[in-house]
């Protein structure tokens, strides 16, 4: 027990807290999802599936890759600079403003390729969510760069926890079907937002704040899109297959894969963790010390991962059917195929996490393009004949693929001193023993 408090209160305080929010985060997700299915079924969860992830996407293009960036700026070298945090906010409301415009003018495109079952007027409303993703992303990107890991650890909740309350106060005002679903993530993000905002205002983050600078928005922007490219290709890698399910299928295969892609993901968690507590701590260390952590992390990583699979592998046949119902048995082989794509993730999360750390997020992009080369390919190869099974291949694939270039770029970097102390425990030659 003395150990395990120990283990609370130290180096892995901030993982374990992170870890744990997220499965609640996913939890929270799964609840909804699974609200949806029961009252909309199958096509209903693909309409809320893509809902949550296109006008993310949007955002993510239109701030120029903002939300990745924050992070290393206000970890990094800069994060004494006072017009950073009036620089950050203007870039936010800009490039969310900009994206929802841009929706706006592709809605009757939107709607015939994606949306066929909402009306015109419900896809264009959607274009509200491009501006709150916008800001609710820069929000939990401000805290975690500033060293707030409990503050962004409540937006990662609160992203997802929101629009099950926020869904049944629209049903209980009278709002059904897709309209309710509509309303319930609308006033969720706005939610959302406001807690973030209103914590890091109360944490001074416009203490002494000055005017926004031109300069600064160039390097965020430089920063930026290097990282956003590989972060919408890793959403493309993601979500890639969602689309196409759509245009080549029906929502309802898609929801079936929905279900089967989240089921698989919480293999996910501990990466996504390991990504978001590494990356501002590589971007403190400097280049030498970041490349020492990495290289000793990666058994562990790699441990943690493969562990998780097992369970989760097994328990998929049952729980799925068991939780979703009989109409989502079909989505039990894929989400065992995902699992088994899954279980170098750790490896990659560390890599991904040392990359944006030392400043080199392009090279990360390279990897996920890579991957996303892999995922195009085998999509429209399998899924005309094989369906959510077909998407399933590919995704597995491409996530195997991602993770054998990541370690390409890790091991070709210059190899730092031994001994160094590593971020989360021991040192890295310890690590690597281990």
């Amino acid at each position: 027990m003395k150990k395990l408090r120990q283990i609370l209160r130290g180096r892995y305080r901030d993982l374990i807290g992170n870890v744990t929010t997220r499965f609640a985060a996913l939890v929270s997700l799964a609840l909804a999802t699974l609200v949806v299915a029961r009252a909309g079924g199958p096509a209903a969860v693909g309409v809320y599936t893509l809902l949550r992830v296109l006008p993310s996407l949007v955002g993510v293009v239109s701030s120029a890759g903002l939300p990745g960036a924050v992070t290393y700026f206000f970890a990094g070298e800069h994060r004494g600079d006072k017009r950073l945090p009036a620089t950050v906010v203007s870039m936010a409301l800009v490039g969310g403003i900009s994206g929802a415009l841009l929706w706006i003018v592709a809605s009757p495109v939107l709607r015939d390729a994606l949306f066929p079952s909402l009306s015109l007027g419900l896809v264009a409303l959607a274009a509200i969510l491009v501006l709150t993703r916008v800001l609710v992303a820069t929000a939990k990107s401000c805290s975690q760069g500033r060293g707030d890991m409990p503050g962004a650890n409540r937006v990662i909740f609160t992203e997802e926890f929101m629009f099950l309350p926020m869904y049944g106060a629209a049903v209980a005002a009278g709002f059904s079907g897709l309209n309710a679903v509509m309303a319930g993530l609308i006033v969720a993000d706005f939610a959302t937002l406001s807690l973030a905002w209103s914590r890091l205002v109360r944490r001074g983050f416009f203490t002494d704040v000055a005017r926004p600078s031109k300069d600064l928005v160039r390097a965020i922007a430089s920063y930026g899109v290097r990282a956003q490219t590989g972060g919408v290709i890793t959403l493309l890698n993601l979500r890639l297959d969602f689309i196409v399910l759509s245009v080549l299928t029906n929502n309802a295969v898609l929801g079936v894969y929905a279900v089967a892609s989240k089921f698989a993901e919480l293999v996910r968690i501990p990466g996504m963790s390991l990504t978001y507590v590494l990356y501002p701590r590589f971007a403190k260390a400097g280049p030498l010390k970041a490349t020492a952590w990495a290289r000793g992390l990666l058994p562990k990583a790699g441990v943690i991962t493969a562990v998780t699979v097992v369970p989760l592998w097994l328990g998929a046949g049952f729980l799925i059917p068991a939780i979703y119902g009989s109409d989502f048995e079909s989505a039990v082989l894929p989400a065992q195929i995902i699992l088994l794509g899954l279980v170098t993730y750790g490896v990659g999360a560390v890599i991904t996490a040392y990359l944006y750390g030392v400043g080199r997020p392009g090279l990360n992009s390279v990897a996920v393009g890579v991957g996303l080369v892999v995922t195009v390919v085998m999509d429209f190869l399998l899924i005309p004949s094989y369906h959510a099974t077909g998407a399933a291949v590919a995704s597995a694939v491409a996530y195997t693929v991602n993770t054998v270039v990541l370690l390409w770029f890790l091991l070709r970097a210059d190899r730092p001193a031994p001994g160094v102390e590593a971020p989360l425990g021991r040192t890295s030659s310890e690590a690597g023993a281990a």
